[in-house]
């Protein structure tokens, strides 16, 4: 199983690089619109955390988010009762907050494309393929913890 979970972290990491990769195309060029009035492609550099937040903040960014990974490889190595599924959920946090992170020490910000709006009533912040791995991952993790399903009965 740890060769499954290894492919699946460096899958992570490689769709999100990728597709930032792919995203400064737009830096210069028109948003593409998928779905009118709801998704977009749209180059931005995010120079905070989600929602625009802390600003200017790269130092701390990546020491909490080292800090963060830390905790989740010890939890990995050293809990052997996690089920798959917690497992799982903490490599798709893992996975995409290392996507960021790579964006923070190489290029200062974070590269974000993916524009969703719901009509005119409200205009979500913009975001990446490692949002999304982390934002699922969150999700799944607090499920699990909520119905405590992060561990294996025995």
């Amino acid at each position: 199983m740890i060769f499954i979970y290894t492919v699946i972290f460096i899958s992570i990491i490689i769709i999100d690089q990728i597709t930032k990769y792919w995203a400064v195309y737009l830096k210069s060029n028109p948003p593409i619109v998928l779905i009118d009035n709801f998704l977009q492609l749209n180059y931005t550099e995010n120079h905070g955390a989600a929602f625009g937040m802390l600003q200017g903040k790269q130092t701390f960014f990546i020491i909490v988010t080292i800090v963060i990974l830390v905790v989740i490889i010890y939890t990995l190595i050293k809990n052997n009762k996690l089920s798959n599924i917690s497992r799982i959920s903490l490599i798709l946090i893992s996975g995409g907050a290392v996507g960021n992170l790579i964006d923070r020490i190489r290029l200062h910000y974070v590269v974000d494309f993916i524009d969703v709006n719901f009509g005119k009533i409200y205009d979500f912040p913009i975001f990446n393929a490692a949002d999304s791995f982390v934002v699922i991952g969150t999700f799944i993790l607090i499920y699990l913890i909520g119905f405590d399903k992060f561990e294996k009965s025995e």
